[in-house]
């Protein structure tokens, strides 16, 4: 083991519901980067653990006709087998509901309460009358007081970002009972985070724990101004952890909860003779916290005041990731896209939704969109066509033989997939997967034309030249062994495969700069099949009909007014002969690229369909990078008078909408849609 030790965890699941594909993104993501510093020969363990408290698990259990305690140990059992069938490791896994937690939950308050952050007030608070119950944040919907958006949670809105109290609520409604809940005077204690103000100015606009895009985020919603109060107390009934010095009133989940996180650890520390001190008391340990963006305020406000106030390690970093979609839109149960991880992975592999996942995956907090033919394109092509194809055109040749004792000759491609490890390392360091993912496709796709200009099925034929189909089949195993070392980290059941294949264990990143010879191959079993669409199909279907029950009669779309206040229409009209003059054309992006001393601009060649092509300068760097523009279909205006820029004349515009910075969405053709095609 390297000096480095870290620590890592990805949000807790709660305990009362299934593991789905959306909840993948970020175990899936955090697991990859567990992985890999794990085979740079760093100290890193990974912890997650059940979230298990709160109103909802009290009131299902309830309905249910058992112990809270019942409930989520089957939960418990659930999602530990989820995880597994995506291997997703970790290296313990908890419960809030825990006597460690409880324990650290005393001690944490108790630093609270000796720092005099800690008021008491009554407080005006929703309470359902049929549940009979006080209503959590999370259990009451209505519409924001701040920008008028329907359908938004209790605590915070998730069109304009604004927090506010359940009580602001405009037409509340229990997401219990569906009763309008009645307001109910109670005795509350509250954490005076504005206390915590300048640290908390200095932690998050520090430019090292934090995307910028949070940080700024961060310092424009609610740094800016003096920050809230934190309720942390709900009085009984509710499934948690009694406050010891105030009685009949319990710890809100948002606070026990990533105490979670050292509670795993610390059940980890007693099972392997570890101190728990090293691993949140030592400067000598980093902290890595992988969430989604919907709980940005409390791990970066909240949390790190906790932590400070308690002595304990701050964050290194808070990795913030987005949302997935499934074909352009949210997740849903009506549309069979709301597909739960175990019914995924009764249907099809759960290696190609790590892989697809990675693929999407960067440092930023933009959403993922899971389109299947997409996703089975990628699948296919890459990983089928690209990476396991390596090893099945060259293997059954040498199969019970050994590779060469000396590494042949291969016009310099080991080298050059050596030397490029530090790069792609680097890559996975800063989370930017999809970057490391296309470098590993380039070293496969050189593999691939190696193998094909030597023709190890030709070579065969002829006996006398067995020597050279070994040295061609060690060439081209190391080059796949290589691709293999890169992609373990995506792919550890494909890396279990080539361990067996090869006889030899990948144990280190730096594996990767050694040939590997003179071991005996073993019989090749197959890696990994295609996509079958009929097994989509199917997956989607059934989970329709599971979902069925839980349909929403009506679709909601919650679409609020804050596009049209930021860029308000024009009162001016067009005629339709006006509206004719401009030729808007489907167009596909055949080539992207940098603009040399342009800080917003990337140069594109659009083909609207044979030899008529256009270039274009489109002031959307910020937000799109040239590879993952290239093929892509777009709109564009055709006949927009030619503009002479000092980086080259400009011959169009592509269409897209927001309004800029990091705001730029551009507009997609449906499906069907052809280049050189009319806008009408």
């Amino acid at each position: 083991m390297s000096n480095r030790r870290i620590l890592v965890t990805a949000a807790l699941p709660y305990a009362n519901g299934n593991i789905h594909i959306g909840h993948l993104v970020e175990y899936v993501q955090t697991d990859i980067w567990v992985r890999f510093q794990k085979l740079r020969g760093h100290n890193c363990r990974y912890f997650c653990a059940d979230d298990t408290h709160g109103t909802a698990i009290m009131i299902r259990a309830r309905k249910e006709g058992r112990s809270e305690e019942e409930l989520i140990a089957d939960v418990r059992e659930a999602h530990i087998n989820d995880f597994s069938k995506f291997d997703i490791e970790f290296d313990n896994f908890g419960s809030t509901h825990s006597e460690e937690n409880r324990e650290l939950c005393h001690q944490i308050w108790k630093s609270i309460r000796d720092a005099g952050l800690v008021k008491q007030k009554e407080i005006e608070q929703l309470f359902d009358p049929e549940a009979q119950t006080f209503l959590a944040d999370r259990f009451v919907k209505g519409t924001c007081p701040k920008c008028g958006a329907t359908n938004q949670y209790g605590d915070n809105c998730d069109k304009c970002g604004s927090t506010y109290t359940p009580a602001e609520l405009i037409d509340p409604k229990s997401t219990l009972s569906g009763a309008t809940p009645e307001l109910r005077t109670a005795t509350h204690l509250f954490i005076e985070l504005e206390k915590c103000h300048e640290f908390l100015n200095e932690w998050t606009q520090s430019g090292k724990h934090l995307q910028p895009e949070v940080a700024n985020y961060l310092k424009g919603h609610f740094l800016s101004d003096e920050l809230r109060d934190w309720d942390i107390s709900r009085p009984a009934p509710y499934f948690g952890f009694e406050i010891p010095d105030f009685p009949g009133n319990y710890w809100y989940v948002w606070f026990d909860a990533p105490i979670g996180y050292i509670a795993s650890t610390y059940e980890w520390c007693k099972r392997n003779g570890e101190n728990l001190d090293d691993w949140w008391k030592s400067d000598q340990t980093e902290i890595h916290h992988f969430i989604g963006k919907d709980i940005t305020y409390f791990h970066t406000l909240f949390w790190p005041a906790m932590l400070k106030t308690a002595g304990l390690t701050l964050p290194e970093k808070v990795h913030i990731h987005g949302f997935l979609t499934v074909d352009g839109e949210k997740m849903s149960k009506s549309k069979g896209t709301f597909i739960e991880a175990a019914k995924y992975a009764e249907h099809l592999d759960p290696s190609h939704l790590r892989y697809f996942i990675a693929s999407k995956l960067s440092s930023k907090v933009d959403d993922i969109d899971l389109n299947f033919d997409e996703f089975k394109l990628k699948v296919d092509s890459d990983l089928v066509g690209k990476v396991v194809n390596i090893a099945s055109r060259c293997a059954k040749f040498v199969a019970g033989k050994e590779l060469s004792a000396e590494y042949p000759e291969d016009g310099g491609l080991f080298e050059q997939a050596a030397a490029v490890g530090e790069k792609i390392a680097e890559l996975y360091e800063n989370c930017e997967y999809s970057s490391a993912v296309r470098e590993i496709m380039v070293l496969a796709d050189r593999a691939n034309q190696y193998i094909e200009g030597k023709e190890p099925w030709v070579v065969r034929k002829d006996e006398s030249r067995a020597d050279e189909l070994r040295d061609i089949c060690t060439v081209g195993l190391n080059l796949f062994r290589q691709v293999i070392i890169y992609l373990a980290p995506v792919l550890p059941s494909i890396q279990k495969q080539t361990e067996e294949l090869l006889n030899n264990k990948i144990e280190h990143w730096n594996d990767a700069q050694t040939p590997l010879l003179g071991t005996t191959v073993g019989k090749f079993q197959h890696m990994m099949k295609r996509v079958d669409e009929k097994k989509v199909k199917q997956m989607v279907e059934e989970s329709k009909e599971t979902q069925a029950a839980d349909a929403i009669a009506a679709p909601q779309f919650n679409d609020g007014p804050e596009a049209l206040e930021k860029e308000p229409m024009t009162e001016e009209h067009c005629t339709i002969e006006d509206f004719m003059k401009v030729d808007m054309r489907v167009a596909r992006i055949v080539e992207a690229g940098h603009v040399e001393g342009a800080d917003k601009l990337l140069q594109l060649k659009l083909s609207l369909g044979g030899d008529e092509t256009r270039n274009v300068f489109a002031g959307i760097k910020s937000v799109y990078t040239p590879e993952e523009l290239v093929g892509r279909l777009v709109v564009c205006c055709a006949n927009l008078k030619p503009r002479k820029m000092r980086f080259g004349l400009s011959e169009g515009m592509v269409l897209a909408c927001g309004p800029g910075g990091n705001e730029i969405f551009l507009l997609n053709p449906d499906d069907g849609a052809q280049p050189g095609m009319r806008v009408h």
